[in-house]
């Protein structure tokens, strides 16, 4: 062979054995799974919602990544854990998804964490809450990326307590994400010398709350903590107002969307103060994608909703970086690439998986200020994201460094 043939026979193998590692996209498509809760007591605040959040990001990426065709598949968890693992194994195993984007509940998104790991797969939650999936259940595959619990008790415990409401009565969904908001809040509530004098917890997707709020108000606490979520904080809202509740107590809803406001109406949801990690009407570029996905959801996108759209372009962008859709060079690729996008203008992926980003003390306006259909609530203040979510030093996940 000739010295010419020769080098280009070489060249031609260090390109196949260097090109694949270098652009390669498994099965010739990127698969995002979407799990979510789509007829229960969470639909309206991810959902079908949550879905369509994806598949608007997929389109304004261009509907391809390297070249290769991005692909949307959704399933019905309906609020039952052992279908949320199911179908994640089912995914990951059979579909080969590559990445799974969750609105679901704590309870469901810690067995899908556990199962994305064991399979080497990203896994990014939108919708569940609960501190331990950046804690003592971390992963190095999961990234928790709208709120938790510490910052949802971080805004609205710090602000009810600052007016006078020193002794509190929670009333609780019994599974992790009520457990867990509950324990945030205590925490808060005690640091800053208030108590707590008692808790009752109800079941998910609860109709009657009249036991639960008659042992609040017999429990003279100032302020009734409502760490509940969807329909069972609407729910308990309507009843608290039936029993009178707020004449001599304050009610405090720990976890608010949009939706939940539009459901209780303004009449009976003005003055409630929420924390939340997003709201359409803040700024100019918040307001250019909220009036895009209502043209395809015909409502305006909840914190979930609005992070599920920007969690699905930041894991696009890292394929599109690192021209592969490897898991671990994709997940390395989202840790270091700050979040820069309408959701979050300063985020960060820290070590245990939490995208900090700023969250926000809301207030839901009064009949008489609302201009519009949409115009439901005002920003009271922003809780800047190293304030408003757990400190890294306080940890326990076992990824983060403690030297």
């Amino acid at each position: 062979m000739k010295l010419g043939l020769r080098l280009t026979a070489l060249a031609t193998a260090i390109a196949a054995a260097c090109g694949p590692a270098a652009a390669q996209i498994s099965d010739d498509v990127v698969k995002i799974g979407v799990i979510v809760d789509m007829s229960g007591v969470y639909s309206a605040n991810g959902g079908r919602g949550a879905v369509r959040a994806v598949e608007l990001a997929v389109k304004d990426f261009g509907g391809k990544v390297q070249g290769k065709p991005i692909e949307v598949v959704s399933a019905d968890y309906q609020n039952k854990v052992d279908i949320a693992a199911s179908k994640a194994r089912e995914w990951f195993d059979v579909d080969k998804v590559d990445l799974v984007i969750e609105s679901t509940d704590s309870a469901a998104a810690i067995a899908m964490q556990k199962i994305a790991a064991d399979k080497k797969k990203p896994i990014i939650f939108a919708g569940s809450a609960s501190t331990a999936l950046t804690n003592k259940e971390c992963s190095p595959y999961g990234i928790h990326w709208v709120y938790d619990t510490f910052a949802l008790a971080t805004g609205t415990a710090r602000a009810v307590m600052e007016e006078g409401g020193t002794s509190w009565y929670f009333i609780t969904a019994d599974y992790a994400f009520g457990h867990s908001l509950e324990k945030d809040t205590t925490n808060v509530v005690q640091a800053m010398g208030g108590k707590v004098l008692g808790t009752s917890k109800h079941p998910l997707n609860a109709s009657d709350f009249a036991s639960f709020l008659l042992q609040a108000q017999a429990s003279k606490a100032k302020v009734v903590g409502l760490a509940n979520a969807g329909k069972d904080t609407q729910n308990a809202v309507r009843q608290a107002a039936e029993f009178a509740i707020t004449k001599n107590q304050t009610l405090a809803t720990l976890l608010v969307f949009d939706t939940d406001v539009k459901g209780l109406g303004l009449k009976a949801a003005q003055g409630m103060l929420f924390t939340t990690g997003f709201y359409w009407d803040m700024n100019q570029e918040t307001r250019d994608f909220s009036k895009r996905f209502f043209e395809v959801h015909k409502a305006m996108p909840t914190m979930i909703q609005a992070g599920a759209y920007s969690a699905t372009m930041h894991y696009l962008k890292a394929i599109d970086n690192q021209k592969t859709d490897a898991a671990d060079a994709v997940v390395k690729q989202m840790r270091q690439t700050p979040v820069k996008d309408f959701f979050a203008s300063n985020g960060k992926i820290r070590a245990d998986g939490r995208m900090v980003h700023d969250m926000y003390l809301a207030q839901v306006k009064s009949p008489a200020e609302s201009k519009s259909e949409w115009d439901i609530i005002r920003i009271k203040r922003t809780i800047a994201g190293d304030e408003a979510f757990q400190p890294l030093s306080a940890s326990t996940c076992p990824l983060v460094s403690k030297s």
